[in-house]
């Protein structure tokens, strides 16, 4: 899982969830710039608030997006240097009517990309706006020049010290817990030291767009190294790594070990549930049946959904669930705008796992009723003729564990046998299909995971 693919020719940077790709091959300042012309219009926009990431790339990125905006006759607040969190506050708390973050989020340094928001922080993808800007950016006429003196005005505001002020209500105390906090050279820098004080143990703080410490993808085992050796070294309970824009939290446990992201979810929902007993929580269809399971036991009643930020955010905003979240990282709150937030993610589950701690626990014996099942994690097969590849593990799934107990089929399929359960997909943003599988035990593991495999063999590129 987190193995990014880019096929050296060049590809559209529009994407389901949002715009993204290799700066100067898949996009250039023009197509940020007209994507910035265009944009007032379709989202019925008057104030637009923009932020960008720590990248070499984003501050001339930022400057043609605002000039775009602008030259539409759009007011611009510039936030500068932000997470991506940040910018989905303030949209909301300011009521600005579109926001822009400029950033590839955990992928290379030679990437880059725009995150589109509207009113209320409502995430903008290809259902619901993207494809049309796409159309708008691509189309062979340019727009109309503004008239002189219709162009925007540009203000600057840093907001990091108010976003800290405003995620003080959910702190605790978690004084009794020893932790590390990796920043992953980028945006969270900004507000980590603040934010989590001068008991953390602080990690890559600095925003630097080289990422000289390690790459921005906490999914990679090698960026989390640092992590596990400072965690080891200093005997600390946990640590949290955030990926580049700072909307995806990730963990070690108390022996350098990666806490599968899903784990967390019933940890994350049990905050809300000692209040909201009975509330619903969102999570994506890849989520492992001791999470969900957990979430049962704890009174929830789990909502699963498709895999993305805008899928799940419609999704708590339609079911009003407290809280979500997916095996990327992201975690998301009714009570945040619907949004995703790293921080809050981390403060909630330093004050579970401090109340663990004190009756004695350990953070690996703090999730080990959840992690219960043997898990494959998500592996990426590069595939051609996808849909074929996706029916052929149907078949085979089928044939290996007889009637299923459900079957999902909005985000590919998802299969639960009585001792196992397997989800296959097409990945949205690459040429992958993906493959999760769990089940009871380790040995029945291997078996499905040997027979599923050989089902996409012929459809391998």
């Amino acid at each position: 899982m987190g193995t990014h693919f880019h096929s050296g020719q060049a590809e559209s940077p529009f994407r389901t969830y949002d715009f993204r790709g290799v700066y100067g091959l898949d996009f250039t300042l023009e197509t940020v710039y007209r994507a910035g012309r265009h944009l007032p219009k379709l989202l019925n926009a008057e104030r637009v608030l923009v932020g960008r990431d720590a990248r070499l790339t984003s501050p001339e990125i930022s400057e043609a997006l605002i000039r775009g905006l602008t030259d539409a006759g759009a007011g611009v607040v510039d936030m500068g240097k932000a997470t991506t969190p940040m910018v989905y506050h303030f949209t909301a708390a300011r009521g600005f009517d579109a926001s822009v973050q400029v950033t590839a989020s955990h992928n290379p340094p030679e990437y880059n990309g725009l995150k589109f928001s509207k009113r209320g922080a409502l995430p903008v993808g290809a259902h619901n706006g993207l494809r049309e800007l796409e159309a708008l950016v691509n189309a062979a006429k340019q727009p109309k020049p503004v008239a002189a003196g219709e162009t925007g005005n540009v203000e600057t505001a840093d907001f990091a010290d108010e976003f800290v002020h405003d995620l003080r209500p959910w702190q605790s105390d978690y004084s009794n817990v020893r932790f590390a906090v990796d920043a992953s050279d980028g945006v969270s820098g900004l507000i980590a030291g603040k934010l989590f004080g001068k008991k953390a143990v602080l990690l890559n703080c600095e925003p630097d767009g080289n990422f000289p410490n390690h790459g921005p993808n906490p999914l990679e085992p090698e960026s989390r190294e640092q992590l596990r050796k400072t965690v080891l070294k200093n005997k600390l309970d946990l640590g949290v790594i955030f990926d580049g824009d700072g909307d995806r939290a990730m963990f070690v446990d108390e022996k350098g070990g990666f806490v599968q992201s899903d784990f967390l979810i019933p940890v994350i929902a049990r905050h809300f549930l000692a209040r909201e007993p009975g509330a619903i929580v969102a999570h994506d269809i890849r989520t492992s049946r001791g999470a969900i399971e957990a979430l049962r036991r704890d009174g929830a009643v789990p909502v699963m959904w498709k895999v993305g930020h805008v899928f799940l955010k419609e999704l708590i905003r339609d079911t009003r669930a407290v809280c979500g979240g997916e095996l990327a990282g992201h975690y998301y709150f009714r009570d945040f705008h619907c949004c995703d937030s790293a921080e809050i993610a981390t403060l909630i589950v330093l004050e579970q796992f401090a109340n663990a701690k004190r009756r004695g626990a350990t953070f690996s014996q703090f999730i080990e009723g959840i992690r219960c099942y043997a898990n494959s994690g998500e592996m990426n097969y590069g595939i051609k003729r996808k849909d074929e590849a996706i029916y052929a593990v149907r078949d085979a799934a089928l044939a290996l564990g007889g009637t299923p107990l459900a079957v999902h089929a909005f985000d590919g399929l998802r299969y639960d046998f009585p001792r196992w359960w397997v989800n296959v997909r097409k990945s949205n943003t690459e040429p992958y299909v993906r493959l999760i599988i769990e089940a009871e035990i380790p040995g029945l593991l291997a078996t499905v995971r040997q027979t599923l495999a050989g089902a996409l063999k012929p459809f391998a590129k």
